[in-house]
C-alpha cells in the first residue's frame, strides 16, 4: 500500500474535528506559542494534504511556513538508526543478542561486555543520554568519531537489562555498529537502503545542500544562544547524529509510519520483513526478566520505538519525539499515522496528538 492524498472524510477522519487541530495551530502561530509547524495527517492510507502554520525562519529571511518545509527532527532521527540495524539483523549479520563488545572492541571492560544489541535498542543498557563532555565536545567541534571514543570509555548508570533510561548515546553506539558491520556511514547506509526505498527524497541524516533553502530553522534554547555549535549552525547540521540529526519533512515521515502499519511493506517494496516491523513496533521491555519493576509499569519499548504515543492512542501504538519540537506516532489499531513538526522545543504537541486521534471516526 502507497499513500494516495484525499479528503478528511476519504481517510475516515471527521473533518470538523481535525478543522479544530488546524485552528488551534493557527492560534498557536498567532500567539507565538510555536513560531512555526507542520502537519501530516494519514490513515488507511489516505494522506490529508499536509499544511503549514506560522512563519519558517531562514538564513535568507522569513516566509510563511509551507507544509513541505524541512526540520531538523531531533531524536525522531533514533527510529531510523534502529530501522537501520534491523535490516543488518535480517540480513544475517547482526543479532540482538550479540554483545556489542564483540562487534567493536574498544567498548569493553567496566561492564560493558555486558550490553547486547537489544539493550541499545530498548534503552536498557546503563549508558547515559549524553556523555558528561558533551558539551565540550560540541564547542571543539568535535568529529562524530570522537563521541564514540567517549561513549567507549563512559561509565554505566546501572547494570545492563535491570532498568529503561533514555539514552542517546545507545543509538549513538548503534550507528556506529551499522558502519562497523556494512563499512558504511550510517548517513549512507540510511539514504542508500531505506530513504531511497521509500521515497523520502526529502530527508537526510546531516543536511544536504540541495535541501537546505527548505530548512526552517529551531528556536535556540537560552543555553546555546551565543555559541558556534548551537542547531542552526553548520557544525551541527552537517554533524548527522545517529541520535538526532536527521532532516526531514511531515509528509516523508508518515511514509515511514506507514511501512511499519503495512507490515514492512510500501509501495509494493518489502522494505523489512513482516517479522522484523512487527518486532520493532512490539513491547520488547515488559518481557525482560530482570527488569526492574518501576521500569516496566512506567514506559514500554519496542526495537527503536516508543509504545503508546498520547493519551487516547490504543495500547498497540508507537511513536517518538524529539527535543527540538517533534512528534510522530501511529496505531495499528486504527491505521492512523500523524508527524507534527515545529520549530519550538518544548512545544506541547501531545495535546494536538489528543485532537488528531480524536477526529477518527
Amino acid at each position: 500500500m502507497k499513500l494516495q492524498p484525499g479528503t478528511p472524510r476519504e481517510a475516515g477522519l471527521d473533518p470538523s474535528r481535525l478543522d479544530r487541530v488546524y485552528e488551534m495551530l493557527e492560534t498557536w502561530a498567532r500567539e507565538e506559542k510555536i513560531q512555526g509547524g507542520s502537519l501530516a495527517v494519514t490513515r488507511n492510507g489516505v494522506l490529508v494534504e499536509p499544511r503549514g502554520f506560522g512563519v519558517r525562519k531562514r538564513s535568507e529571511g522569513t516566509d510563511s511556513m509551507p507544509g513541505d518545509a524541512i526540520f531538523l527532527v531531533a531524536s525522531v532521527t533514533k527510529p531510523l538508526t534502529a530501522t537501520a540495524v534491523m535490516l543488518l539483523v535480517e540480513r544475517g549479520l547482526v543479532c540482538l543478542d550479540d554483545s556489542v563488545a564483540a562487534i567493536l572492541p574498544e567498548f569493553a571492560g567496566e561492564g560493558r561486555d555486558e550490553i547486547r544489541v537489544r539493550h541499545l535498542l530498548t534503552h536498557t543498557s546503563g549508558l547515559p543520554d549524553m556523555l558528561p563532555e558533551n558539551l565540550d565536545l560540541r564547542r571543539r567541534h568535535a568529529p562524530l568519531d570522537e563521541f564514540i571514543k567517549g561513549i567507549c570509555r563512559c561509565k554505566l548508570l546501572f547494570e545492563p537489562g535491570t532498568r529503561i533510561s533514555y539514552q542517546s548515546m545507545g543509538t549513538a553506539m548503534l550507528g556506529e555498529i551499522v558502519a562497523r558491520v556494512t563499512g558504511r556511514p550510517l548517513r549512507s547506509f540510511l539514504e542508500e537502503e531505506i530513504f531511497f526505498s521509500l521515497g523520502m527524497e526529502s530527508t537526510a541524516l546531516g543536511i544536504r545542500e540541495e535541501l537546505r533553502e527548505r530548512v526552517a530553522l529551531v528556536e535556540i534554547p537560552a543555553e546555546q544562544r551565543g555559541t558556534d555549535w548551537h542547531w542552526n549552525t553548520g557544525y551541527w547540521q552537517n554533524l548527522g547524529v545517529p541520535w538526532g540529526g536527521m532532516f526531514s519533512t511531515v509528509e516523508d515521515l508518515v511514509v515511514l509510519l506507514q511501512m511499519f502499519l503495512n507490515g514492512g511493506e510500501y509501495g509494493g517494496s518489502q522494505l523489512l520483513g513482516l517479522q522484523t516491523a512487527q518486532a520493532m513496533v512490539t513491547d520488547q521491555t515488559s518481557r525482560m526478566p530482570r527488569l526492574q519493576e518501576e521500569s516496566r509499569r512506567e514506559q514500554a519499548w519496542g526495537l527503536g520505538w516508543k509504545m503508546g504515543w498520547c493519551d487516547l492512542s490504543t495500547e498497540d501504538s508507537f511513536g517518538h519525539g524529539g527535543a527540538t519540537g517533534t512528534l510522530v506516532g501511529a496505531d495499528p489499531r486504527t491505521g492512523l499515522a500523524c508527524a507534527i513538526f515545529t520549530t519550538r522545543p518544548g512545544a506541547p504537541l501531545r495535546y494536538v496528538a489528543n485532537m488528531v486521534n480524536g477526529a477518527v471516526v
